[in-house]
Order: C-alpha cells, then sequence, then structure tokens
C-alpha cells in the first residue's frame, strides 16, 4: 500500500473539484485539511463586515467567528460529499469535533485567531484504520469556544503529531529560483537553505508562509513536506520528487 500523507488543499470549492479525482484515486491512506479563505471574505462582506488582515492572518473577532466556522464546516461537507462520490468515503471534522485540535489564542489583538497545542491523533488513526478518509476544517477549541487557526499551520501541526509527511499543495509548482521562470523549480531543499532563500529574497511574498508552515510541519515531527502544485498525477509525482519542491530537515 501507498504511504499516508497529509494533504493541505485550498478553500476554493472550484479548484477542489479539480483535484477530487485525484485525491479519491490516491491507494493509500489521506487526511486532509482544507482553507476556505475567498468563501469567508465573501460571506464576511454579505452579512455586513469588515474583513482586515494582520501579517497574513485574518483578524476574527468574536462576532465574526460563527461566520468563519460555518463557512469551513460548509464546505468540508461539500468536500467529503465530493470525496465520497467518487468512491473515497470521507468524514468532515472540524478541531471541536472529538477535541481533535485544542488551541489557544495566537494574539489576542486577532481576536479569536490561534494555534494547535494538542492534536487528538487516536481519532484520527481510527478513522483511517475504518477505512475513512478524515477532512478537516481549521477550526480549534479552547476553554471560551472556538478559534480560527490558519489552514497551512493546521496542516503542519497535523502533520506533525501523526508523523506523516505533508504535501502543501498551491497554485505554484514549488520554491522557484526566479519567479518568472516555472521551469527555476527546486525538486529538494534543506532548512537552512530554506532560511537563507528567504534571507536573500528568493522566496518572499505568498511562498514565505508556505515554506513556513512546510518548517513547522518538520518541528513538530513530519518526515518530510513538499509545496507543489495542484494537478492530475501531482502525488504521485511529489512522492518520487518529479513534483514541487521537498524540504527535509537539516
Amino acid at each position: 500500500m501507498e504511504e499516508a500523507l497529509l494533504v493541505k488543499i485550498g478553500g476554493s470549492l472550484r479548484e477542489a473539484e479539480e483535484l477530487l479525482d485525484e485525491l479519491a484515486a490516491y491507494p493509500g491512506p489521506l487526511v486532509l485539511v482544507h482553507g476556505g479563505g475567498p468563501r469567508i471574505g465573501e460571506w464576511l462582506s454579505r452579512m455586513g463586515f469588515e474583513t482586515r488582515f494582520h501579517q497574513g492572518l485574518r483578524v476574527t473577532p468574536r462576532e465574526q467567528m460563527e461566520v468563519v466556522e460555518m463557512v469551513l464546516t460548509t464546505l468540508g461537507k461539500q468536500l467529503a460529499q465530493g470525496l465520497s462520490q467518487r468512491g473515497r468515503p470521507a468524514i468532515a471534522l472540524s478541531g471541536r469535533d472529538g477535541n481533535l485540535l485544542k488551541a489557544r489564542v495566537l494574539e489576542p489583538t486577532l481576536g479569536r485567531v490561534g494555534e494547535v497545542t494538542e492534536v487528538a491523533q487516536e481519532l484520527l488513526w481510527k478513522l483511517l484504520q475504518a477505512g475513512l478518509t478524515p477532512l478537516v476544517a481549521p477550526i480549534g477549541l479552547d476553554a471560551q469556544g472556538p478559534l480560527n487557526i490558519n489552514a497551512d499551520t493546521a496542516a503542519g501541526a497535523i502533520a506533525g503529531a501523526l508523523r506523516l509527511p505533508a504535501v502543501f499543495l498551491t497554485d505554484v509548482v514549488g520554491v522557484l529560483q526566479s519567479p518568472q521562470n516555472p521551469t527555476s523549480r527546486y525538486p529538494q531543499l534543506r532548512r537552512a537553505q530554506v532560511q537563507a532563500l528567504i534571507q536573500g529574497g528568493i522566496i518572499s511574498g505568498g511562498m514565505i508562509p508556505k515554506v513556513e508552515a512546510a518548517l513547522h510541519a518538520l518541528d513538530r515531527g513530519a518526515p518530510w513536506t513538499t509545496i507543489a502544485k495542484g494537478g492530475r498525477g501531482v502525488l504521485p509525482q511529489v512522492q518520487t520528487g518529479q513534483a514541487g519542491t521537498r524540504i527535509l530537515p537539516d
């Protein structure tokens, strides 16, 4: 059997639909984590809320948290339905279910934004052993209720707890030596090389949070991580190093 993987997918249902065939066809166990940023922004706007970001994180006042949770859990149900219809039985969860993701407030000025402190890994293993694919919405839980967690960092925390390789599917082919040249992909990097590329400005903009999430997964115990562009055949190609940038510990 193919090895188990954790795969983080984006929050756009249209883009995710294109990946469902690929995910459903993967012959090994999968744990999936999904985002939902564009749809959250759309619903907050519909309901008259202002959206603000600080250092790439969505500021989430308590009065907006219910909308964030509603959007993420609904999206998870839709994605799980799509996978189940394709022959891969999936179950949509949030960090509230079975105390899956215990969390704490990341920074009070961000409101109900959190970071994972503990993962109920036994629950996820039981689901995998039952032949189910867990599809996790990045909602954590503290004593005051739900917390909004960045999907990339939630994926890193879960991958580390389960000691699974983490694959971050995005809209770029990997870390590039030249952002204008998609053929300049680094096939493999060590932690120290990633940090040097950040300092040198080669890794910049939206790629920084991706590689930071990958390093976070390594810190938590993941054996390796890969940042790759979603598409047909991407998971087998990631495993053989033909797609994406694999990041390894030093």
